[in-house]
């Protein structure tokens, strides 16, 4: 059957993705708006039905800068969130060099990859209980053992102690995240070209050579992806922090989301400061991840675009020239 000629189908693709622009406009980007607005609102109180813009609209944004527990927070969502990542890009990417190897023969692989993920998939409120349980006090699993090892005279109290609390918020992200990254890394290794790798084993390339000189200038673009959404999950952590240690003890574990839902829903309902909070977090993740595309820029594609453009001009310059004669 012959397609007709002068029939446009372009107009099938827009009406396809018209329920997730609906959708995006609705739950997204409307509260997204309101909420900016409201930084520059008196709107707070549990009953209230009004709201009007401050005389000063920066009042909101000034008073959460000068709030030392917003800046305890963002300190330890930095310090959680970093702690976590390294490992976990570390140990993905070991395991992607593992799973992705020509060399390796290794049996089962899909079902280390699920039992990797696993942790990925469990609630954040069942990680939290049984976390709770492990480093329990007086009597718990990891207490058990590490008084049977001898390295501990007798039971520790890890929930109380800051850098206890903060180290075990730190590897259930940690534990929760890496086999999601890997997943990432892996996919993003078995698109590149075979060829590549022929090329390199030809010219006696071994395992770790390929891996420093092929396979990670390859992935820096999923290795860019991964940092990004790291970041703004990183920077909005809320679920473990909230469910597990309730931001304690002394603040430690009191992460900036922790903070945004405290000054909302919590006594006081300060809507108008937890808007601002948001704003100042949505700035502060705009500038990462702006600089993180500028440090992971390809600047060998950025060089050719530029000899490109001289290119262009120096023959348009030449077109002129002779046009003149």
């Amino acid at each position: 059957m012959k397609r007709r000629k002068n029939v446009s189908y372009a107009k099938y693709g827009y009406i396809f993705s018209l329920p997730f622009i609906l959708a995006f406009l609705i739950f997204s980007l409307y509260p997204t708006i309101y909420t900016a607005v409201l930084g520059f609102t008196d709107y707070k109180g549990l009953a209230a039905t009004s709201w009007s813009f401050l005389d000063n609209p920066f009042d909101n944004f000034v008073s959460v800068f000068n709030n030392g527990s917003f800046r305890q927070s963002l300190v330890n969502t930095f310090i959680i969130w970093i702690v976590n990542f390294i490992p976990q890009i570390l140990l993905a990417l070991v395991l992607t060099a593992w799973f992705t190897s020509r060399r390796n023969k290794l049996r089962g692989k899909g079902l280390f990859k699920v039992l990797f993920y696993l942790p990925n998939i469990i609630t954040a409120a069942s990680i939290a209980i049984l976390f709770y349980s492990l480093f329990g006090y007086p009597v718990s699993p990891v207490n058990s053992l590490l008084m049977k090892l001898g390295i501990v005279d007798g039971p520790v109290f890890f929930l109380v102690n800051k850098a206890y609390a903060r180290g075990i918020v730190s590897f259930i992200q940690f534990w929760m995240w890496y086999g999601y990254t890997m997943i990432i890394l892996t996919s993003g290794v078995l698109g590149i070209n075979p060829e590549i790798y022929e090329a390199g084993e030809i010219d006696g390339a071994t395992g770790i050579q390929a891996f420093f000189y092929i396979t990670l200038p390859n992935l820096k673009t999923i290795l860019l992806y991964v940092l990004i959404t790291s970041m703004i999950g990183g920077l909005n952590m809320f679920d473990i922090p909230k469910l597990f240690m309730q931001g304690g003890p002394d603040n430690s574990t009191l992460t900036t989301s922790v903070f945004i839902y405290n000054q909302a829903f919590s006594g006081s309902y300060l809507y108008n400061r937890a808007a601002a909070a948001s704003m100042i977090m949505f700035l502060i993740i705009a500038v990462f991840s702006a600089i993180l595309f500028f440090l992971m820029r390809d600047k060998g594609e950025i060089q050719i675009q530029k000899e490109a453009k001289l290119l262009k001009k120096e023959r348009a310059r030449l077109a002129k020239s002779q046009e003149a004669m």
